[in-house]
């Protein structure tokens, strides 16, 4: 009876697997043969999972999040490196890339003492050159961020601003309006003059490298000879700081921006007067990078970077911002595709400018609304985390619409 019972549990079991073979082989009544076709054609799904995913590429690169406030901010002439300096006196050197999570850190270095306020490339990108409120100007190794020489107490007075006139000239300007030309092959200052009565902002210099231009707390601008070694003049006085200086429309123009928001036009060779000034309703200009002869980029406390036309002038529109943050310092790329700003919040911030060249001014103003917003002129203009920042076109181009069939114009400014 035991084999007979044991035959009998065996035959079952061949049942039940006739049964699902069969099922197997027949498949679901249900399914039509081309669905059972189409189950049986799929691909194993362990196959996609081998192919690691592609790298993703933003239109700019990462933000760049920091330990402390940098003051300022340089990019390599020729690379896609980035320098900053911060208030604890630390330069940072980073490799930028639009490619998501390329953004390194290539090194750092801690030799000054107090917060340092300006760094900039040599032209070939080999030095790099920084000052601080130590009072000290220091040339490093940009390759590898190494100090190569030190100049102590270059000043008598934290400096402020740096300008490389040339591979072995600079000028250098202090908290009580000093202005000092180094010739870094000697070591030393060949120019030593203080006109100003308030702290050198900024410093230019034209483009056969002979004059020097300056921008003051005093509300004046400076102009001092580098081959004749003398002060030439100072412009009359404006009614708040200059706080960047520039050269526009192939020199023929000189540009100031101030802490009260309006920017002051110079002719070349008529330094004494201003030939025009616009506000810009912004509270301070802080920094100006000429983009094009025409077009300029600004920062401000206001933490809005703004793209301005000069002659006729007008604010073009916002290329970005760092919400409620107020901006220190913008810089250029070695392309001119991208634009850096560092703020206040700790964060280094890049905006896609390529497209600004080709931008076109008409001469007659548009008529504009109260309050209107700012033109949006990047992706992420108003901020990325703002939730109307992809809407602020459609009224732009409606109001546009309105004002060319119009053609009004207005000789306010912006």
């Amino acid at each position: 009876m035991a084999t007979a019972t044991e035959h009998a549990e065996t035959v079952s079991t061949g049942t039940e697997m006739d049964q699902i073979i069969a099922s197997k082989t027949i498949g679901d009544p249900h399914i039509s043969d081309s669905e059972q076709d189409g189950k049986d054609s799929d691909p194993d799904p362990d196959d996609d999972e081998d192919e690691p995913p592609g790298p993703k590429i933003r239109d700019t690169p990462e933000d760049i999040k920091l330990e402390a406030i940098a003051n300022t901010v340089a990019l390599h002439p020729t690379r896609d490196i980035l320098v900053c300096g911060d208030v604890d006196g630390d330069v940072y050197a980073y490799s930028y890339s639009c490619t998501l999570g390329e953004n390194r850190e290539v090194w750092s270095s801690g030799h000054h003492l107090k917060s340092c306020r300006q760094v900039r490339f040599s032209a070939d990108g080999l030095k790099l050159y920084s000052v601080s409120r130590d009072k000290a100007i220091h040339m490093l190794d940009a390759e590898r961020g190494q100090l190569v020489t030190r100049i102590r107490g270059a000043h008598g007075a934290p400096i402020y601003s740096l300008l490389l006139v040339d591979e072995n000239i600079l000028a250098t300007g202090d908290d009580r309006g000093t202005l000092k030309v180094w010739d870094m092959r000697k070591g030393m200052a060949i120019m030593d003059l203080t006109h100003h009565e308030d702290y050198i902002s900024d410093i230019a210099v034209d483009q056969a490298k002979r004059i020097l231009l300056t921008a003051s707390g005093d509300g004046t601008m400076g102009v001092f000879n580098i081959k004749r070694r003398r002060f030439e003049l100072l412009s009359e006085y404006q009614s708040g700081d200059l706080t960047s200086v520039a050269l526009m429309k192939r020199g023929k123009k000189v540009v100031c921006g101030s802490s009260d928001g309006t920017i002051y036009l110079f002719n070349w060779n008529g330094f004494g007067a201003t030939s025009d000034r616009f506000a810009i309703k912004a509270e301070s200009v802080e920094c100006i990078i000429p983009v094009t002869d025409s077009i300029m980029c600004t920062a401000s406390m206001d933490g809005y970077v703004r793209a301005i036309n000069l002659l006729p002038n007008r604010v073009i529109g916002c290329i970005g911002q760092h919400v409620g943050e107020p901006i220190e310092e913008l810089a250029k790329s070695w392309d001119s595709r991208f634009l850096a700003s560092s703020a206040h919040d700790q964060l280094i911030k890049f905006w896609d400018i390529s497209s600004l060249p080709s931008t076109t001014v008409k001469e007659y103003r548009k008529r504009k609304k109260k309050d209107a917003r700012m033109k949006s002129l990047t992706k992420k203009a108003h901020g990325d985390n703002d939730f109307f920042s992809g809407l602020v076109e459609e009224p732009e181009k409606k109001d546009e619409e309105e004002d060319e069939d119009e053609d009004d114009s207005d000789s306010g400014s912006d």
